[in-house]
């Protein structure tokens, strides 16, 4: 590749990049509903055309979102994971999931409400949401052989806790103790062989 093309690459991934920053920021501050391709050009200075260049239309944009959204969220829990005390990784995964969700609701709701394109449990399944996921698997014994399945309710319960808890439909305050109860069962259930 010549230094005139890896440039160039440079260039649009750098564009790519301010593109999804952009539709992040403009989110966080007014809502997906703000987010389209008009504002975003406005936003990062270059014509709608750049724009269809990069994404092709707005659930592309929010895919590409939900994947940056999903490293961070990986790296957030395995912080919380290794920073934990011994026995206590599922109730601190648990926890840095529920603040994750709480401090990003519009890259929350790019993730795991609003139409992408990304693949759960699959083959396809991109690598940063795997990571994601792993981090609750690695919560479990590896001797445990329904570890995934213990992941995916875990993981389920605390979408649902945080959906129902960012609506008003369960109130916030109740957060903790939904948090114990839930680990209390899934730490109390033994797996079968």
């Amino acid at each position: 590749m010549s230094a005139i093309s890896e440039r160039r690459e440079r260039e649009r991934a750098h564009r790519h990049q301010l593109i999804i920053t952009a539709a992040r920021e403009l989110a966080e501050t007014e809502g997906w509903e703000a987010v389209t391709t008009r504002r975003l050009a406005e936003r990062v200075e270059y014509s709608q055309p750049v724009l269809y260049s990069h994404f092709n239309g707005k659930d592309a944009i929010v895919s590409a979102v939900a994947l940056d959204g999903f490293s961070e969220l990986a790296a957030h829990l395995s912080r919380a994971r290794q920073g934990a005390d011994p026995g206590q990784s599922l109730r601190a995964v648990c926890r840095a999931y529920l603040e994750f969700a709480t401090d990003r609701p519009a890259l929350y709701q790019a993730m795991f409400i609003l139409p992408t394109d990304l693949k759960f449990a699959s083959a396809e399944t991109p690598a940063p949401l795997r990571a994601a996921f792993d981090e609750f698997v690695s919560c479990f014994r590896p001797d445990n052989t329904q570890r995934e399945l213990f992941a995916e309710v875990t993981w389920s319960a605390l979408h649902g806790m945080a959906v129902l808890s960012d609506s008003g439909r369960i109130p916030a305050d109740g957060q903790e103790e939904r948090l114990d109860f839930l680990i209390a069962q899934i730490a109390d259930t033994p797996a079968s062989p």
